[in-house]
């Protein structure tokens, strides 16, 4: 299986860290090596914030992202911050509703899903989050479907679990069907 490096970046309240430790304690139940690493300006709430999460095979030398193979990214400035660090040929995915322009880059795959308007249809905004989520872990198949929506059902909050199901799912429908 490839090694996934993940980059979540937005705005602090957004949910950006929880998607990161949702993946990484899904990683862990599919017994693959992890780290989550953090980070956020000095405002939180309202402030950038980011988070770096590996998924691999191997061993972990550093919990610090410097190539990223897929950025999820739900503000602007998060995009225009992390855009570079990207590989090539990896996987952006990044809310439309809140990022009025593309990525710049040609040699990567970008998917763009307006998180926010899917999220007020299912009755939670603060859902986005987990609609690009599982736009990832459909795409990237790091970790299956099943394995991540138990890892929300055993580390989140028990009142947000069918939203965030159904927040998942919506995501993963989101991903282009792609051949193999």
């Amino acid at each position: 299986m490839p090694s996934q490096e993940v980059v979540f970046a937005g705005f602090g309240g957004q949910g950006i860290l929880s998607m990161g430790k949702f993946l990484a304690y899904a990683g862990m139940e599919a017994n693959l090596n992890v780290s989550w690493l953090p980070s956020y300006g000095p405002e939180m709430r309202g402030g950038t914030a980011n988070c770096g999460v590996i998924l691999t095979d191997e061993a972990i030398g550093s919990p610090v992202v410097t190539r990223a193979t897929s950025v999820v990214v739900m503000n602007r400035p998060s995009l225009e911050k992390f855009e570079h660090m990207l590989e090539s040929g990896g996987l952006m995915i990044i809310d439309s509703d809140l990022v009025n322009r593309s990525a710049e880059r040609t040699d990567i795959e970008v998917i763009r899903i307006p998180a926010q308007t899917l999220a007020e249809r299912l009755g939670n905004k603060k859902a986005a989050n987990m609609i690009l989520l599982g736009a990832l872990v459909k795409r990237t198949e790091i970790v299956s479907l099943e394995v991540l929506l138990r890892s929300i059902q055993a580390h989140g909050k028990a009142e947000f679990f069918q939203v965030n199901k159904r927040a998942i799912e919506e995501g993963a429908q989101r991903v282009p069907l792609l051949a193999h």
